[in-house]
């Protein structure tokens, strides 16, 4: 069984597009409000998705764990994890799918670098930060470690731990495959940017200390 989950934080006008454009590609979608305050979770119920709220503002590394905690006690085989903005497009799901399908990876992630997609040269940069950081914690050189697009297949599902709750999961991720010695595969996708997509994303200030975190705890662990 193949589950989307969906951390959401305020993305009621944009999370029922998501949870609808996902659903023929999987088997259930999962939505987790992390303390929304406008509606999300009721928008993306209305859509059809199983949503879990958290009654707070976690972050996205938690709501993700919440996410994927869920999919495993629901009997998923996989999980693909997707971003609430419409930033990725669920087309994408088969073919993030294949390496798994075709036991050569254990998780698969998405490169939005890996084909011509229009990516502004400020997150080309922050993103170039963001894979030196990953690789001076974990040792592995990811083309898109900060994206959120992802499959885990059977094993990286089970055996899958984030405790990292902001966006510093994404290298955690990484740092699983390392530890788990799981079988990577990376995959072109189409990414969609927006004004409201650019707006969101991470200042430098805040991406430094996300750096920060994530290399201090990664000589601590």
């Amino acid at each position: 069984m193949l589950v989307a989950v969906i951390p959401a934080y305020n993305e009621a006008t944009r999370v029922s597009n998501v949870v609808r454009s996902a659903q023929p590609f999987v088997d259930t979608v999962i939505v987790v409000d992390d303390g929304s305050t406008d509606g999300t979770g009721a928008v993306a119920a209305a859509a059809g998705a199983r949503v879990i709220r958290h009654g707070e503002n976690s972050g996205a590394g938690a709501a993700t764990m919440t996410g994927i905690e869920a999919a495993r006690r629901m009997g998923a085989t996989s999980v693909v994890t997707l971003d609430a903005d419409e930033q990725h497009d669920p087309a994408d799901i088969p073919k993030l799918l294949e390496p798994v399908k075709r036991d050569e990876a254990d998780i698969v992630f998405a490169n939005r670098f890996g084909q011509r997609n229009r990516i502004p040269a400020v997150r080309r940069l922050f993103n170039g930060i963001g894979n030196i950081v990953t690789l001076l914690a974990t040792g592995r050189w990811v083309q898109d470690s900060q994206s959120g697009y992802k499959v885990f297949g059977p094993r990286a599902l089970e055996q899958v731990d984030l405790r990292m709750r902001g966006f510093e999961f994404c290298t955690e991720i990484v740092r699983e495959s390392v530890q788990h010695k799981w079988r990577v595969a990376e995959v072109p996708t189409k990414v969609i940017y927006s004004e409201y997509t650019l707006a969101k994303g991470q200042s430098f200030g805040n991406g430094v200390k996300t750096a920060m975190k994530i290399l201090l705890r990664s000589f601590l662990r």
